[in-house]
């Protein structure tokens, strides 16, 4: 059977840590910041104090300097458990790397350390009315004034936007057309997006390989009909595939050597297998998934954002679509450049015959 092996001792002392306190600050309180309709600030300041935020920041900002399997544990525990009203992702692994990457001293000095704490909570504008994938369609504008820029425009779907400290906002200026330093990020943000719906299609399968085990029609479980574990061995199959590749992005952006189409192909893959899921799932919950009661309900109606958020389906396919035949033209070009090296090189041997 395939098992891991990112992780070593520490990390998963750190998972264990983690999973109690969403046992203990967030399971019995969601429901409840469900109704409310807001995650109160309070949670943001123990999960600082339980070293769940910004895992990656440096120690001169206040951080714990450890290495990326570390955020990765939180985003996958936050996935698992299916609670989705903290923003701990976009928090850490988008505003807060903006920060340390495009930041200014004053502002890092200024931020990050808040951040790791809870005490800053940040958010993230990109889309905007009429421009959602397509950054460079973006209206919002920031103009100098002193030493200050007056931002005008618009922007929706801000996650964390009602408790933030912080917003990393897309906008165009006079030097730089919009969302060109936000696009920087885009692999590791689709990465994040990835790990999480890695991690949620396991648990789907888990909770109903759980719930097939048990449930009993026409004298037998309902796990024990073909159909049942037949759907259930292509998922799992599926699962382990793209949780092979995940772990392999992961690899490669600690490495330093992730691009844009592997992160594209890990979102798209994942997003679709996500929502495959979640919707096969549910149906072997039979009537029982789609009451709210069931997790599965929820996680049925949380995966369709997956296809949306961070880009589109559509967009990846783009990207890789577009790499396809930028890598086509790279190689017509280079047997191009070798086939008029052997004439020139032929030309020359003749010319020295004639000679």
């Amino acid at each position: 059977m395939f098992e891991r092996r990112l992780f070593q001792s520490e990390h998963e002392m750190f998972r264990t840590s983690v999973r109690k306190f969403i046992e203990k600050e967030i399971a019995p309180h969601h429901a409840q910041w469900e109704r409310d309709g807001i995650v109160p600030r309070e949670l943001w300041l123990k999960a600082g104090e339980a070293g769940l935020l910004c895992c990656t920041i440096p120690e001169a900002y206040g951080g714990l300097g450890l290495d990326y399997l570390f955020d990765v544990i939180v985003f996958e525990e936050m996935a698992r458990s299916g609670f989705t009203g903290p923003g701990f992702l976009i928090h850490c692994d988008l505003v807060a790397t903006y920060v340390k990457t495009f930041g200014t001293e004053q502002q890092k000095q200024r931020w990050l350390p808040k951040m790791v704490t809870g005490e800053a909570i940040g958010s993230l504008g990109m889309t905007e009315p009429h421009a959602g994938s397509d950054l460079r369609s973006i209206r919002t504008r920031a103009v100098r004034d002193g030493d200050d820029y007056v931002i005008n425009g618009q922007k929706v779907f801000i996650s964390n936007g009602q408790l933030c400290d912080v917003v990393v906002l897309a906008t165009k200026t006079d030097t730089l057309p919009g969302g060109t330093l936000m696009m920087t990020k885009l692999a590791q943000e689709r990465l994040a997006q990835a790990i999480r719906s890695a991690t949620v299609a396991e648990h789907l399968i888990d909770i109903t390989v759980e719930y097939t085990s048990q449930r009993k029609a026409f004298g037998q479980t309902i796990g024990d009909f073909q159909n049942t574990q037949f759907k259930l061995a292509e998922m799992k199959t599926d699962a382990v595939v793209g949780r092979i590749f995940t772990d392999h992005c992961i690899t490669q952006f600690m490495n330093n050597q992730l691009d844009e189409v592997d992160a594209a192909m890990a979102k798209m893959w994942l997003s679709n297998l996500h929502c495959r899921v979640a919707d096969e799932c549910l149906q072997l919950f039979g009537g029982w998934g789609y009451m709210w009661e069931y997790p599965i309900a929820r996680a049925f109606a949380d995966a369709r954002i997956v296809k949306i958020a961070g880009g589109s389906i559509e967009i990846m396919k783009h990207i890789i679509g577009r790499s396809l035949f930028s890598q086509s033209a790279g190689d017509v070009k280079r047997r191009s450049r070798a086939k008029n090296t052997d004439t020139d090189s032929a030309v020359t041997d003749t010319d020295r015959a004639i000679a």
